[in-house]
């Protein structure tokens, strides 16, 4: 696209914060001396041709091999970050933005910081984040990994859309815009890789408007390996998924594992069940029993994690966590987790009972077998609740 087309394109609007400045490009830099220069240059030109008010950032983050002093040749303000990882040169570089709209990118030369246009524009329409998605644009030959473009990204990105109804069809792309605002508003603090993760899922969870624009990647302008590990990286931004979707870590699993072992319980109650040539019996109920134990104990893990999200302001609070917060009570909790535990230990005392009436003899186990499971079950059920409840408390104390 030509520079006049992209000028046409973009709709006057006034800055959103420092009236001399619109738009902060911010590249985090670590050792980039063989590209740094270009990406910067790029930059600037991308800004001057669309007339557009802005700054060129370069976040270093302890280069040795005189990146910043190539940077500042080309046109770029320096900021200094002392504290290593992507993530916490990104917060550097963007803490110290004068611009309304922030669009980054890795100085590595993979992406064309000459067509800056379409990120500006959309963000001047009002989005809040706006993404490059370089499968949209197109991946040039040697650019992207074959296990990030057909495996890594596309599952990353998945998951993103089951855990957090995102949007986003390339959650990894380093190129993107959004509105320093907004940025702020989502609160980012995560130091490494998992930094583009967590802008994205943080993005969703609270509902900033997202759009994308295609970008093209090209292979990039080093000659060293980059910084950034497959596994390493790719597991940490896995695992900040999940620490941040309490529903699918905890909460779907603990629905799976309590209707399977409710229903092999009670199916099972009156007796043995064949189907076909298969018998289940009071083995099969075990089984049923230790599914309902560990289903409800993973459910007040992802209760209990749902409102420590809530209160340290991480995760915003669902309608149902707010009603049981609201009606919650350490002295209801006790009563219901020590009548269920009352109702296990009378299953129990009841055979106790029974073994007395047999002069302490041997029983018929597949009858007291189902008994026992059930006082088992309920018994320790009540305790969790119970113990469960005071950590709520502590919870809502703290938070008083």
């Amino acid at each position: 696209m030509s520079a006049p087309a992209q000028q046409s394109t973009i709709t006057s609007v006034p800055a959103v914060a420092a009236p001399d400045i619109e738009v902060s490009v911010v590249m985090p830099c670590l050792n980039e001396a063989r590209t740094v220069g270009r990406c910067v240059a790029k930059a600037v030109r991308s800004l001057e041709e669309l007339g557009v008010r802005g700054e060129v950032i370069v976040a270093d983050n302890g280069s040795t091999d005189g990146s910043p002093a190539i940077a500042r040749e080309h046109g770029a303000r320096v900021v200094p970050v002392a504290q290593k990882g992507y993530g916490s040169a990104l917060q550097g570089g963007i803490a110290a933005a004068k611009g309304g709209f922030i669009i980054m990118g890795d100085a590595d030369d993979s992406y064309d910081f000459s067509n800056l246009g379409p990120f500006i524009e959309k963000l001047r329409e009002g989005n809040d984040l706006v993404m490059g998605n370089r499968f949209r644009g197109g991946i040039m030959p040697g650019a992207m990994p074959a296990l990030h473009r057909y495996f890594g990204n596309p599952l990353l990105s998945s998951l993103l859309k089951l855990f957090f109804q995102s949007p986003i069809g390339d959650c990894q792309c380093g190129l993107r815009g959004f509105r320093k605002d907004a940025y702020e508003r989502i609160k980012l603090n995560t130091p490494g890789m998992e930094f583009a993760s967590e802008m994205v899922v943080k993005a969703c969870i609270n509902r900033v408007k997202i759009t994308e624009v295609p970008t093209v990647l090209h292979p990039d302008g080093r000659d060293r390996p980059p910084h950034m590990r497959s596994f390493r990286d790719g597991w940490r931004n896995l695992r900040f998924m999940l620490l941040l979707c309490p529903l699918w870590l905890y909460i779907v699993p603990a629905g799976a594992l309590l209707a399977a072992g409710s229903f092999l319980m009670l199916w099972l109650t009156p007796g043995s069940r064949h189907i076909g040539s298969v018998t289940l019996d009071v083995h099969s109920m075990l089984l049923g029993s230790l599914f309902v134990l560990l289903g409800y104990q993973t459910w007040w893990l992802g209760f209990l994690a749902k409102v420590y999200g809530h209160y340290s302001g991480v995760l915003p609070a669902g309608t149902a966590v707010k009603k049981i917060l609201t009606t919650f009570t350490l002295e209801r909790g006790l009563v219901t987790g020590l009548c269920i535990a009352a109702i296990g230990l009378a299953a129990n005392l009841w055979l106790v009972w029974d073994w007395l009436g047999h002069d302490l003899g041997p029983l018929d186990i597949a009858l007291t077998m189902r008994w026992a499971l059930w006082g088992l079950t309920m018994l320790v059920g009540g305790v969790q609740t119970v113990y469960s409840s005071f950590f709520l408390s502590m919870l809502k104390m703290n938070r008083n």
